[in-house]
């Protein structure tokens, strides 16, 4: 799963959700992309999945671009714990996608091809997608 290499603190807070996106927004790499509606976390194991989705259904071609990374930890404590006792160890990380964010972009593939596979990446996503081009 992707995580990074290093942080420069091990936990981090929560953090406030909402706000539009003021970069990632435009199509920069590829021809087309696949782009974000809603606020939401989106975890490691759910960018990979979408990323395996679109490299299957391309057949390997083509070129794809993962433009979002997790950097945020999320903690978790274990079952049945009293209250009090510190903040759990890290669990996952995630990144905290906006709206109006691109995630995934490819390029060197058909538009037919290009937003089937980009809308089956975005049934792995637990965030409301749209097919975007460039301009």
């Amino acid at each position: 799963m992707l995580m990074p290499k290093k942080t420069k603190y091990r936990k981090s807070h929560k953090g406030k959700r909402g706000g539009k996106s003021t970069s990632l927004s435009r199509v920069d790499f590829g021809s087309y992309g696949l782009k974000s509606l809603e606020a939401c976390w989106i975890s490691s194991r759910q960018i990979e999945a979408a990323r395996r989705v679109i490299t299957k259904y391309t057949k390997k071609g083509g070129k794809i671009w993962i433009r979002i990374f997790p950097h945020k930890p999320v903690t978790a404590k274990g079952g049945e714990m009293p209250m009090g006792k510190g903040k759990g160890a890290v669990d996952h990380y995630v990144f905290p996608v906006k709206p109006g964010m691109i995630m995934y972009e490819v390029e060197g593939l058909t538009e037919e091809v290009a937003k089937k596979a980009l809308e089956l990446a975005a049934y792995k996503l637990p965030v409301k997608c749209r097919f975007v081009k460039k301009d």
